[in-house]
């Protein structure tokens, strides 16, 4: 079985993901830090994310790998790095590449292969698993989720101010939905729903009350 969460930056998606996975007893697949973790490859690197064949250059040569709950990038572990805001701002630029984009799609399908999983991304429900059986696209209002992502922020030490934060997420949201490859939009069988005035505990409890439905549904 596997479950695609789709959504914008600061939706909630990724703990969600985490947690929904905890109670099916199943495997999390964090696809967003796959990506953030090619961006910061990009950083540490000479190459421009603006450059196409230099980021594709260095998609092609890194090598990622999932341990427990955190991902590493050439032997090691970047967890805490790839959440900085200089990845961050990146982050998008780089995933639009279509040779990256290639590389981890790719990478995606070959771990949901080895069993069930609940996955997380932009375009798991409708590009890399479009035959999954459950699919869920999360959002938020951009004032929602940016007071979210700047709380998280500020518990890590960041200055920003929420208005940055705010300007940052409208901007990714523009690239991240007008881009030409694999632009973020629910699967046209994806579940929607808005989490600007829900808990993490009652968005996971929602999900798991429709996978539990669809799943008694099958089986009868």
């Amino acid at each position: 079985m596997i479950v695609t969460i789709d959504g914008p930056a600061g939706s909630g998606k990724s703990t969600v993901a985490r947690l929904l996975a905890q109670q099916l007893g199943v495997r999390f697949l964090d696809t967003g830090a796959m990506y953030r973790a090619v961006a910061l490859a990009v950083l540490k690197s000479d190459a421009s994310e603006t450059d196409e064949q230099a980021v594709a250059t260095v998609a092609r040569s890194v090598e990622l790998r999932f341990q427990d709950d955190a991902i590493h990038l050439n032997s090691q572990d970047v967890s805490a790095e790839i959440r900085t805001p200089e990845v961050t701002a990146i982050s998008s630029v780089v995933a639009s590449n279509p040779t990256v984009r290639e590389c981890l799609v790719h990478q995606q399908r070959c771990i949901g292969e080895q069993g069930s999983l609940v996955t997380e991304g932009r375009d798991q429900g409708s590009i890399v698993f479009p035959g999954a059986k459950f699919k869920f696209f999360v959002t938020a209002s951009v004032d929602a989720r940016a007071r979210r992502r700047h709380r998280e922020l500020v518990a890590k030490g960041s200055s920003l101010t929420l208005e940055t934060v705010k300007t940052q997420l409208r901007q990714r949201d523009s690239r991240d939905e007008n881009r030409e490859l694999a632009p973020m939009k629910p699967a046209a069988d994806a579940v929607v729903i808005d989490t600007s005035d829900l808990s993490i505990g009652q968005v996971v409890d929602e999900l798991r009350r429709t996978i539990e439905r669809g799943s008694e549904t099958t089986a009868t």
